[in-house]
């Protein structure tokens, strides 16, 4: 036998065991723990038609899963259809920007929004997906509809603290696993904790007695957020060294004070930041009343600013990250000097979804042209 066809069949020995190896390790079953504590088995990267399904599933698989693997799409998702859910229409939600002609496309796999509370599982067995990825959190009726559907369902969550926790980013590396994107899973979460780092490092030192007393309105559910709607242990300003003006009053998780508590604390309030989603709600009470914000230092000194919207739809965590690095900024501009928020936005948008979206994010109508400080004698009218 020659060298030379000595050397070919050799190589297509060497080819044949590679191609071997990786449809090995491809094909490979192993057990997930999903974030609700459910032992799934999954092939990794071996997924061809995804569905996902519940509040921030889609969001959340945008930022690690390709969207081209998508095989339906929740009708809250496909701004092509005239009868949906239309409550976030409004709202900036990236991946929606990011993706939404891709959703436009798809299959409906169920109604979703805040008034599904099921998973529509004959829908979804219509898209005909090889797996389902979902954010409804209840252990049996997930076992369920697994059973029903007989594919694999992982389950993500959130805890409190949203893209500054632990579930967030654990549900991105199970999705990392799951779609054999590790690389890329591992890339966003580094740079959410090289964020995360970067604004604890910036304001780590300031004294506290040259923090501002500052307070958070607005946050809660979409469309049922107003003024009286803050948090005592909200993640940003812990995350950004704000002193916040509702500290000690055992608030638990988002909640709503009394209008006698909130006049009591006005002037103790140096600077006010409300969440672009409760403006719609806040606009007619002040029409109602134009003295409702009269004892609040913040607002009759010109401290009134606008943060993104970060909740619709579940959390828009992106933006969520951008509103930190918007109230560092205002609240201790020397130490941000270096910091355009427009970039900065942009910088996040693309490390979670390929693509810078600001100007896009501006223009939806409940984001009111993005970030500023409020002029309070005509935002209001």
């Amino acid at each position: 036998m020659s060298k030379i066809l000595k050397s070919i069949l050799v190589l297509a020995l060497l080819l044949a065991t590679g191609c071997t190896a990786q449809e090995k390790s491809l094909s490979a079953e192993i057990t997930v723990t999903d974030r609700i504590g459910r032992e799934v088995s999954v092939v990794p990267g071996s997924y061809q038609r995804v569905v996902c399904i519940g509040a921030g599933a889609l969001r959340m698989y945008s930022y690690i899963g390709d969207t081209a693997l998508l095989c339906g799409v929740e009708d809250i998702d496909n701004t092509a259809l005239e009868q949906r859910p239309k409550m976030f229409d409004a709202a900036a939600r990236p991946y929606v920007l990011a993706y939404g002609d891709v959703f436009e496309t798809l299959p409906s796999c169920g109604v979703g929004g805040p008034a599904a509370q099921v998973a529509e599982a004959e829908q979804i067995l219509s898209c005909n997906p090889d797996i389902v990825i979902s954010e409804y959190e209840d252990v049996e009726k997930e076992d369920a509809l697994q059973q029903q559907l007989g594919i694999p369902v992982i389950t993500l969550k959130t805890g409190a603290d949203g893209v500054f926790g632990e579930e967030f980013l654990e549900s991105m590396k199970l999705l990392g696993v799951v779609f054999n994107k590790q690389d890329k899973a591992e890339t966003l979460v580094n740079y959410v904790e090289n964020e995360k780092n970067e604004l604890q490092n910036r304001t780590g030192n300031v004294a506290e007695e040259d923090k501002p007393s500052v307070y958070i309105s607005g946050l809660g559910n979409w469309g049922t957020t107003n003024h009286l709607m803050t948090a005592e242990k909200y993640a940003t300003f812990e995350t950004v060294n704000v002193k916040n003006v509702v500290s000690g009053l055992g608030i638990k998780g988002i909640g709503e004070i009394e209008e006698e508590k909130f006049v009591a604390l006005g002037e103790n309030m140096d600077m006010m930041f409300i969440d672009a989603a409760a403006i719609k709600n806040i606009i007619p009470l002040y029409n109602e009343d134009p003295s409702l914000f009269d004892s609040c230092k913040a607002w009759n000194n010109g401290e009134v600013y606008l943060q993104m919207a970060y909740n619709a739809y579940y959390t828009n965590y992106e933006i969520a990250l951008a509103n930190a690095w918007f109230i560092a900024k205002t609240v201790y501009p020397d130490l941000f000097a270096d910091i355009d928020i427009d970039e900065k936005l942009n910088e996040i948008t693309k490390a979670f979804l390929g693509k810078e979206l600001a100007a896009e994010i501006y223009m939806c109508p409940a984001s009111y042209g993005g970030y500023q400080k409020i002029d309070t004698k005509e935002f209001f009218r």
